[in-house]
């Protein structure tokens, strides 16, 4: 039995691994989602590889496209129960 670690219980995504996580779930390509928002391609793909902020504003676009609230992007590590404990 000492071969086996517990799994993690969480593990750490970034706002742009949130967004590719998301877009991918929902089963649509960047150029897609591009069209979907109004937002060109190369930012969403430079949102998802992290080299530009998503921003307030873009959240709000991209998470009505994607089906999702906002602070699922602009947020995605946060812990609700850790932090309503606090």
């Amino acid at each position: 039995m000492s071969d086996y670690r517990k799994a993690k219980r969480r593990i750490e995504v970034s706002v742009g691994e949130s967004v590719r996580i998301l877009r991918e779930l929902q089963e649509m390509s960047q150029n897609e989602l591009a069209t979907a928002t109004g937002i060109p391609q190369s930012t969403i793909s430079a949102i998802e590889n992290n080299r530009v902020r998503l921003g307030v504003e873009r959240a709000k676009v991209l998470a009505r496209a994607l089906q999702c609230h906002p602070a699922v992007l602009v947020f995605p590590g946060w812990d609700i129960e850790h932090e309503s404990a606090a």
